[in-house]
């Protein structure tokens, strides 16, 4: 976790570490990445990390006597124990599985737990607000099992309603999953009063922390949640790796989600015996090279400190919402300025969302249309779609100034 005060950061020596923020796109524009809720980009060092491993030590994990694989080995169970450092997780790499993303961390509780412990007339809690991997996944493992699915509301700001959270957590809950940040709102959730309520019915919770932790300092002990996924790609890292943190009790518990080498002690004909953790959750060759470049990824957002990006990213949302607050045909979803993660979702009356998104690349700014994987959110807000403009600490007032100068354009246009 970052110690880091927040001191302004230096912005543009930043930026000359992501050499893509240089890249020219459309008819000569200079980019303005503002989609960083999808994907953040990749700094020279994390992509050194990866290539510094194929180049002098790739070997499969966990399967050799011989020096590369002992090398790999070491390099990748001590990247499970930095990315649980970084999240706060005292049990290190016990408590910390490698997972493809926040989705599957999401699957791999589901299934692991869901389906052996949910039958009729159990509760899965979630919110309006959360992501397609949360919903649809619980969704189905209730089908699946007889459990009912219950949905804690927002107010007219986009924030979570605690009174109804409050009524809707009760004495047959058994799962609370809540995002942590929403990607379309820029909602914070209070996930330690989540957990309060949750284990004072005794439940679990499940905290999704795709938009938290490339973003904010987390402590998952702190918080007190029994999981907590979050993926790579949000946070510097390489695309197909994540984490996934589960308090070392309940993963002992719980049954495998997948099966086959590399996660097991002993096989017999009749019986097989599971591996120590976090293994006993990583079947198969993992992925070793993305594993230790997040690990390069994590100490890179943690020199710079993550409460300085935190305030930087507010500071670009304020701003955003300061300027698209200046014209009384732009619609902004979530909480106002001051209360809100580092985006924005808006919409421009007379111009659908991808019509708009279409316009800004055109002066070189990339943003996000659609729904943003929350269907059921947006149908609570009462439209299709929305733009959604994301910062990271790459980015630049000025960008922003872009993308409304954009906006006026579009405006013109459709007029």
């Amino acid at each position: 976790m970052s110690s880091q005060t927040a001191e302004p950061l230096d912005v543009e020596r930043i930026r000359g570490e992501f050499p893509i923020l240089e890249r020219e796109v459309g008819d000569g524009q200079r980019l303005a990445y503002l989609d960083n809720a999808a994907t953040s980009q990749t700094p020279d060092r994390v992509i050194d990390a990866m290539s510094d491993y194929y180049r002098g030590t790739n070997a499969n994990v966990h399967r050799g006597i011989h020096h590369l694989s002992q090398e790999a080995s070491i390099a990748y169970e001590e990247a499970h124990d930095r990315l649980a450092e970084f999240v706060g997780a005292s049990g290190g790499r016990e408590e910390m599985i490698f997972t493809k993303n926040t989705t599957e961390g999401l699957n791999l509780v589901a299934y692991a737990w869901g389906l052996n412990e949910l039958g009729e007339g159990d509760e899965v809690v979630l919110t309006e607000m959360e992501h397609h991997s949360s919903l649809v996944t619980w969704q189905q493992i209730a089908k699946r099992t007889g459990a009912d699915v219950r949905y804690i509301g927002i107010d007219d700001a986009g924030r979570l309603d605690m009174d109804h959270a409050r009524e809707v957590i009760g004495p047959d809950t058994e799962m609370v999953s809540v995002t942590h940040v929403s990607n379309t709102l820029g909602t914070i959730n209070p996930i330690a009063d989540l957990a309060d309520l949750a284990h004072d019915h005794d439940s679990y919770i499940f905290a999704d922390g795709a938009q938290a932790v490339p973003h904010q300092s987390v402590d998952v002990e702190a918080l007190d949640v029994d999981f907590y996924a979050f993926s790579g790609h949000k946070m510097c890292g390489p695309t197909g790796i994540g984490g996934l943190y589960g308090k070392k009790a309940i993963l002992e518990a719980m049954e495998p989600f997948m099966y086959g080498g590399g996660m097991v002690r002993k096989v017999e004909f009749e019986k097989t015996t599971w591996a120590d953790l976090p293994w006993k959750y990583e079947a198969g060759t993992p992925l070793i090279a993305e594993g230790i470049a997040l690990a390069e990824a994590a100490d890179y957002l943690d020199e710079i400190g993550l409460d300085r990006i935190d305030r930087h990213e507010r500071e670009l949302a304020d701003y955003a919402v300061e300027r698209l607050n200046e014209f009384d045909d732009i619609e902004i979803y979530g909480p106002p300025a001051g209360e809100r993660a580092g985006l924005v979702s808006f919409n421009l009356d007379g111009v659908h969302a991808h019509d708009l998104a279409s316009i800004m690349n055109d002066h070189g700014v990339a943003i996000r249309p659609g729904d943003h994987c929350t269907q059921p959110l947006h149908d609570v807000l009462g439209t299709a779609a929305s733009a959604r403009a994301s910062f990271y600490l790459y980015n630049t007032k000025s960008e922003v100034d872009t993308l409304v100068e954009a906006i006026d354009d579009a405006r013109q246009l459709f007029a």
